[in-house]
């Protein structure tokens, strides 16, 4: 009865090795199996060749041959001496692995038409270039890669941050307060894509008395869910006790009308996602007042049908007429328009000039002073 030598070798860490088929340069015995297992250090692949190769032939390698695996996959199947239709051979082959383990697979059935030597194979591990290898889908860093012997590390452009997944690159993005009674800002880098794995926090402050008016710029790209309402990206607004949003998707919201002077607008970026981002404009508007009538003889400056909060009107008289406030005789009074919509005050009076202590003054003349002294007589 023949004895089946079945065998399982691991050969660990090694960076470089030899692998032969038994009893070789001497033919390899009948009924055999025998597996190397192959690992390297993580950050490095395979790469296996033979430099000897004869096998018993046979139809799709059915007898004797050589398999190559790796992550469960065949990588190559090898039998014979010369390449066939059905039979293939190394020859100058190098098959190299997909991650850092491969393994070998030797075996030979109960019979040899004739004496076949066997193999004889030589493996290296080889590094890999991660930063070469990336796609568009699959970035390994967001910005800058590095590669190194045995790995990679990322890092980011001026101004950002690498994220604590040491992949991705983040930015702070909470310190603006736009205090402009009108003014835009916009996600980091718009219209390229924002950063990932950022929180970003702005506030608009204007003056008691406005209220803000926010417009979104057409180009208005923030990552969305078909199912879910932003469940990764999103942006809010919030003003007083009023929350818009959230947002997303590509249809920039409708303008936004507030009732308040200061809003909080608040992004969220998750960790993955290449999206353009977002703009805002923002204006303010006053409260309203009504065009003040004018007391006789008044003139008002600038006449407008309507004036918004801080507007000014400034109130002289006409000629002959005196400007009087508070029993003071002035030369102008300046209205101002408040917050609530009112006037500082209503406009003074316009009274006429007083010309008391004035004296008729005539040329002396002969004519003259006999009409005067016959009227005082």
């Amino acid at each position: 009865m023949l004895l089946v030598l079945l065998l399982s070798l691991a050969v660990d860490g090694q960076m470089f090795g030899t692998l032969k088929s038994p009893d070789f340069p001497d033919p390899y015995p009948r009924d055999t199996v025998l597996r190397w297992n192959l690992s390297v250090p993580d950050g490095f692949r395979i790469k296996l060749y033979f430099s000897h190769f004869h096998l018993e032939p046979s139809y799709l390698c059915e007898y004797d041959y050589v398999k190559v695996e790796a992550e469960e996959e065949v990588l190559a199947l090898f039998c014979g001496g010369e390449e066939t239709d059905t039979e293939a051979v190394p020859d100058q082959k190098i098959i190299t692995s997909s991650r850092n383990s491969m393994s070998l697979l030797f075996s030979s059935d109960f019979s040899n038409e004739e004496r076949y030597s066997g193999f004889m194979a030589h493996y290296s591990a080889v590094d890999v270039d991660e930063c070469s290898e990336r796609t568009d889908e699959d970035l390994l860093c967001d910005h800058l890669c590095h590669n190194y012997i045995g790995g990679y590390y990322c890092s980011c452009r001026h101004g950002y941050l690498l994220h604590f997944d040491n992949h991705t690159c983040r930015v702070e993005c909470s310190d603006g307060v736009f205090r402009e009674r009108s003014g835009e800002f916009s996600s980091v880098d718009f219209p390229s894509p924002y950063p990932k794995s950022s929180a970003c926090s702005y506030r608009i402050e204007v003056d008691p008395g406005f209220k803000l008016l926010l417009q979104f710029d057409p180009r208005f790209e923030v990552e969305d869910h078909p199912d879910i309402s932003c469940p990764y990206d999103h942006l809010k607004i919030t003003t007083g006790s009023k929350e818009f949003g959230p947002f997303c998707g590509n249809q920039p919201p409708a303008e936004i009308q507030t009732d308040s002077n200061v809003a909080t607008v608040f992004f969220h970026s998750d960790n993955s996602g290449e999206n353009l981002g977002w703009r805002i404009t923002y204006t303010s508007t006053g409260s309203k007042c009504r065009a003040p009538e004018a007391p006789p003889n008044a003139l008002l400056t600038p006449v407008q049908s309507e004036y918004s909060f801080k507007d000014h009107i400034v109130v002289t008289c006409s000629p002959g007429f005196t400007l009087m406030k508070d029993g003071e005789n002035l030369d102008y009074y300046q209205l101002e328009c408040q917050s609530e919509g009112s006037w500082s005050s209503s406009p003074p009076q316009c009274q006429k000039a007083d010309r008391g202590g004035d004296a008729l003054c005539f040329t002396s003349s002969p004519i003259t002073a006999h009409i005067s002294l016959i009227l005082i007589n």
